[in-house]
């Protein structure tokens, strides 16, 4: 009766073992998935647009160039043997720059006058024999073919003196070329040829004469701003400071200038068209060549804009949008703008007064992104 009772003990054992396998193995199975954790909101910090006042310039790059400039070229072979002038002297019009060897010219103008009183001659001995000539021919007293010879001869003589004139202005050309004098009243630079040095017609330069004062300052606009420039021309606020010239280092020139003229076609290469503004110039601070920025004050300086910090703007794709916080969100609002000043930018449209816009931790962001802001400033 005992054997039973073991196997029965066996039994109770195994399945005891076999529970406590069951339950191991189900303690190391897979867990069930859990749900995502939402990304804690990103801290920025908030702007309340307002509108405000604002005067800003719009700019252009602008060269500035003389009313008159000319090269001085020599007309004449020769070499230089008088220079009149210092260099970079203010010189006035037909004042003597130059000489050029002139002995050449000068024998040459002289041979032409001889032969000017040679020809004179010759036509006086031809008028008189002509004159004589037909005397006698009303008389009878010589043949016909004579008197025509004589007047044939007259003729000739006559031309040959209006040639011997020709020649002598000719010639006498020549001997004033070889003095140049200044066109007009202006500037003289550093001279490029010294004494001796020799020149050719139309090849050597001598040096260039530029006028100072005024100085222009072109600028090339686009077409749909004509409209605008035409009004400033024949306004009287172009001489209220509406333009003023701006250097490196913001660098201000203290002359305010005045548009000369809007030129008399749109390049159809670029679509702008070039308008030229005078700056006074009497302490001679502004040269030929210089570069700069034409700033001209915007009609509308005094009105009220929507201002933004730029920093405020991300541009996508050529597009600007800035982010607007509603309801603990980030929500991108697309915009379009105008002028930048200083560290704000005109919003012309896509926002109102009020927004919340977001100016730090931009970078951070996306559509909707939850955000945890900083009190507005």
């Amino acid at each position: 009766m005992r054997k039973p009772i073991l196997y029965l003990r066996m039994d109770v054992a195994g399945l005891l073992a076999v529970y406590a396998g069951i339950v191991l193995m189900s303690s190391c199975g897979p867990k069930p998935a859990e749900a995502p954790k939402a990304p804690p909101p990103v801290p920025v910090t908030l702007y309340s647009l307002q509108k405000g006042n604002a005067v800003y310039f719009d700019e252009y790059p602008a060269t500035l160039i003389p009313l008159n400039e000319v090269q001085l070229r020599p007309q004449v072979t020769g070499y230089i043997t008088g220079i009149f002038f210092k260099d970079g002297q203010h010189v006035t019009k037909g004042q003597r720059l130059y000489s050029i060897d002139q002995q050449q010219y000068q024998a040459a103008y002289n041979q032409a006058v001889a032969n000017v009183n040679v020809a004179k001659a010759n036509l006086g001995k031809a008028q008189q024999d002509a004159d004589r000539y037909d005397e006698l021919l009303k008389k009878d007293a010589i043949a016909r073919q004579t008197a025509e010879h004589a007047q044939a001869d007259l003729q000739a003589s006559k031309m040959q003196m209006e040639a011997a004139k020709a020649n002598v202005a000719s010639v006498q050309t020549n001997v004033k070329y070889s003095t140049i004098y200044a066109p007009f009243d202006g500037t003289i630079g550093i001279s490029q040829v010294k004494l001796g040095s020799p020149v050719s017609p139309g090849q050597t330069v001598l040096n260039t004469v530029s006028t100072v004062n005024p100085m222009a300052a072109d600028i090339s606009v686009g077409q749909n701003e004509i409209i605008r420039f035409a009004g400033l021309e024949h306004s009287a606020k172009q001489k209220d400071s509406v333009f003023t010239l701006a250097f490196s280092d913001n660098v201000i020139y203290p002359q305010t200038g005045s548009i000369s003229l809007i030129d008399r076609a749109v390049d159809p290469q670029t679509g702008t068209i070039k308008v030229r503004l005078l700056f006074s110039n009497t302490k001679d601070l502004l040269k030929a060549g210089m570069n700069g920025n034409i700033r001209v004050k915007n009609n509308g300086g005094d009105s009220t804009f929507l201002l933004a910090p730029y920093k405020a703007v991300v541009e996508q794709l050529g597009e600007n949008f800035i982010y607007v916080a509603s309801n603990n969100k980030a929500i991108q609002h697309k915009v379009v703008l105008g002028a930048k000043i200083n560290d704000k930018v005109i919003i012309k449209s896509g926002l109102n007064v009020g927004d919340s816009i977001v100016i730090d931790g931009v970078q951070k962001l996306k559509d909707s992104t939850a955000i945890a802001s900083a009190p507005h400033k």
